[in-house]
């Protein structure tokens, strides 16, 4: 009684019992338990604000923060006995410079003399060099003289073929003024003759594949033109800005109306090719009904017992299975050329057509894969092209696979049927409607579905 008044800090009675414990430590103080009053806070004040001011303690927060050492555990700074690596200033040379210039920089004591680092990202340009006999037998001209080509080979080795500042730094005060495609064509000109006459080519006109010289090509032309596009494109007013769009939205609401007639198209197609089918299956059906009521007609005058045994025959009978037609377009994918204005990248041409599924894109993906041909190759023109042609034979032989899925299907079916309607007799399917040929061969998709032909024609065969 005395520990649960002790607890909850209830004054004793006077007179209380005595007890071994009070014998034992009777003179012993008890021990007061005091709770601090808590602070208020002053009105007005936040209680963030005044958190930071005060605690349960009535202390002052520390000026700088202190770690209490508290934490899980607490880290033991690693002191070793071995000496610090020393550093020194040492002198260093550069390779890539001529003049021998010396450097100085930090590097450990211990480490040997070593190349600079830096020096392998200097690098080269190897320009094409020639004697005055080999400008006289092949690189004279009639628009470049010997001093203009000179001085351009010799820009050309100064400024690595930095073509706007060779232009910039050109002599117009000694000779003519040229353009930078001028420039590119004389110097690569050069470079295609020399790679033919010299044996050993330089590596930034020439590459060698499959052991023959393949020299870079520079058509300034070409270039030309496609400075004077670009400047015509950013020197549009906002009136042809404005009629461009204009234009570009009719082309697509034009193509959208296309492809709506076209979806359409589809569709119409589909229900003619249903209701055709479902026609011939109504018709087979109403021959059937007519020749079960002149079948009942005449077994009137027959035994009881052989009626008996037709009733329980046509009972027994299976309605027959309507089979749609196969319809396949015989056809690849057909790639949009490239019709927009202004500048457009090649890629582009790689695209496959808004009409085709993702589940028949990711089948073409998975028939590349499986071929170890990249998805998504450099976009030349020759790759572009093949690329191109290649998925679309690839589409092709995957609508035949399909095709023939289904017509296989279908001759099960129909064998199932027949089995079915007479019962004790197997189907035996000519050679020219199997897979194989007589030798175990397999014989090619288009000789198996012209075999096969429409599910009607099986019908009738049957």
């Amino acid at each position: 009684m005395a520990d649960i008044l002790d607890i909850l800090d209830i004054e004793q009675p006077s007179a209380s019992e005595i007890t071994k414990d009070s014998i034992i430590h009777g003179d012993k103080n008890k021990k007061k338990y005091v709770t601090a009053k808590a602070v208020r806070r002053p009105e007005g004040m936040h209680r963030e604000v005044f958190a930071l001011l005060y605690n349960d303690n009535k202390e002052l927060p520390p000026l700088l923060p202190t770690d209490t050492g508290k934490a899980y555990k607490q880290n033991k700074a690693k002191l070793g006995m071995r000496k610090v690596r020393k550093w020194a200033w040492a002198p260093f040379t550069n390779p890539a410079r001529k003049d021998n210039a010396v450097f100085h920089h930090w590097k450990r004591a211990a480490e040997e003399a070593k190349e600079y680092p830096f020096a392998q990202f200097n690098k080269q340009v190897s320009i094409p060099s020639y004697s005055e006999s080999e400008y006289n037998q092949y690189l004279k001209s009639e628009d470049w003289s010997q001093a203009e080509t000179d001085h351009l080979m010799d820009l050309c080795q100064r400024f690595d073929l930095r073509f706007i500042i060779i232009h910039d730094r050109w002599d117009k005060a000694a000779f003519r003024d040229r353009s930078v495609e001028d420039l590119k064509e004389r110097y690569y000109n050069i470079c295609a003759i020399l790679s033919k006459v010299k044996t050993n080519p330089w590596s930034n006109t020439v590459t060698m594949v499959n052991g023959e010289k393949r020299v870079y090509h520079y058509d300034a032309d070409h270039e030309r033109k496609r400075k004077e596009q670009l400047k015509r494109l950013f020197e549009r007013t906002q009136e042809q800005i404005d009629e461009e769009q204009m234009l570009l939205t009719e082309v697509k609401k034009i193509e959208a109306r296309k492809r709506e007639r076209e979806r359409k198209t589809q569709d119409l197609q589909k229900l003619i090719s249903r209701a055709d089918s479902g026609g011939n299956n109504i018709i087979q059906t109403n021959i059937n009904d007519g020749a079960n009521t002149l079948t009942s007609a005449s077994s009137i005058a027959r035994r009881h017992d052989r009626k008996l045994h037709k009733k329980k025959i046509s009972s027994q009978q299976r309605p027959v299975r309507a089979v749609e037609a196969v319809t396949v377009e015989w056809a690849g994918i057909k790639f949009p050329e490239a019709r927009g204005t202004g500048v457009w990248l090649r890629s582009q041409r790689m695209k496959l057509p808004p009409g085709i599924g993702q589940r028949k894109t990711k089948a073409l993906e998975q028939e590349l894969r499986l071929m170890s041909i990249d998805i998504a190759p450099t976009p030349t023109e020759a790759i572009c092209k093949h690329f191109n042609e290649l998925r679309s034979d690839l589409a092709l032989v995957l609508d035949l696979k399909n095709a023939l899925a289904s017509c296989e299907f279908e001759l099960q079916a129909l064998r199932h049927q027949y089995e079915a309607l007479n019962p004790g007799k197997t189907l035996t399917i000519p050679p020219s409607l199997c897979n194989t040929n007589t030798d175990g061969e397999s014989k090619p998709v288009g000789e198996i579905i012209d075999v096969v032909g429409s599910p009607s024609t099986l019908n009738n065969t049957i």
